[in-house]
Parts: C-alpha cells; sequence; structure tokens
C-alpha cells in the first residue's frame, strides 16, 4: 500500500492506494500533520510515494474539485477490499449521483434495494474509506436537514462541499460537530 498527501484550495488531502486500485480518501485539513498521523496510526504499512496513472488523475480531479470545477470521480478503480456488500451497494448507489445531486439516506437506501435501511445507510456512510470518490457528502437527511458527517470538519465540510456544488445554500444548512473519522487498516 501507498499514500500521499497533497495539496488542495480547501487544505492538504491524503490518499492511500494499492494495486487494485484507491483504497482511502482524506478530505481537507489545514496541515499535513493529522494526515500524516493517520496513515501512520491506521496504515501502518503503507509507504509514501509518488503517485502515477489513475491515481495521479484523482488527485488532480480532486483539486479540480476543490477550485471549484465540476468533476466526475466514477471512472476511477477502487479497492474496497473488506467493505461488506450493504456497504458495497450503498457506496455504488452514492457514485451514482451527479455533481451538485443530492438524495436522503432513505432515498438512497431504496436506490442500493434496501428502502427500510436509512439509519444502516448512514452508518454505512460514516465508515466510507473514500470520501469525496464515493460522495456521501451528498447525502442527506429527510426534511432538509444536513444529516451528519464523520469526516474531518465535520458537517462544516460537508455544507462547503454541497455550496461548492451548488447543491444547497450554505446558510440554510445549519452546521454540525464532528463525528470521530477512523480507518480500517488494510495491509497489501
Amino acid at each position: 500500500m501507498h499514500h500521499h498527501v497533497f495539496e488542495t484550495a480547501f487544505g492538504f488531502c491524503g490518499i492511500a492506494w494499492t494495486l487494485r486500485g484507491i483504497s482511502r480518501f482524506m478530505l481537507p485539513v489545514e496541515t499535513t500533520d493529522p494526515l500524516e498521523e493517520s496513515f501512520a496510526r491506521y496504515l501502518p504499512h503503507s509507504r509514501a510515494s509518488q503517485p502515477s496513472g489513475a491515481v495521479a488523475e484523482a488527485i488532480a480531479a480532486a483539486q479540480r474539485y476543490f477550485a471549484g470545477e465540476r468533476e466526475d470521480f466514477t471512472a476511477l478503480p477502487l479497492d474496497l477490499g473488506g467493505v461488506d456488500a450493504f456497504s458495497l451497494a450503498i457506496y455504488q448507489a452514492a457514485q451514482r449521483l451527479a455533481y451538485g445531486q443530492t438524495a436522503t439516506y432513505g432515498a438512497l437506501a431504496a436506490q442500493a434495494g434496501f428502502p427500510d435501511a436509512a439509519r444502516q445507510t448512514g452508518v454505512a456512510l460514516g465508515r466510507n474509506p473514500i470520501p469525496l470518490i464515493i460522495p456521501c457528502h451528498r447525502i442527506v437527511a429527510a426534511g432538509g436537514k444536513l444529516g451528519g458527517f464523520s469526516a474531518p470538519g465535520g458537517t462544516l465540510t460537508k455544507r462547503k462541499m454541497l455550496a461548492l456544488e451548488r447543491a444547497a445554500p450554505p446558510e440554510t444548512i445549519p452546521a454540525q460537530a464532528s463525528f470521530s473519522f477512523r480507518f480500517n487498516a488494510i495491509r497489501d
């Protein structure tokens, strides 16, 4: 496994990959320290590397995205080894949401074939190892509420990403404190 830290207009992001594809993505933070600490703690067998091919494309696309350009990440190769079948179905349904489009947790669950699993959908999205590329920020709560977001920055990050996509006016969506952000260790 390899990882790389890179800068965007929103801050520093991290990406990790295997020979099969992108396995982790870390949304922007102000400094590189939290990213390097996360790699060391959760991906101890990963080594810092210069990306090439699809990973370099993903980084360039993320930089363009955070600079305000419309990007589509669906063609990128992903390594979701260890992800359960339910979560995988939810992630695939989320990837079908276009830039600027949102869905509720319940609607996404139904699109994935699990119409009574809105809460479980939220849990699966909270464990999303590749936010942005699997656009969990586009999933909102019923009744016009923002819903949770477990990445660094919490719902403030979610609100900024939705505003960037013009999916929701930021002033109408209340921010919420961050939940914990965790990685599941993968060895390659």
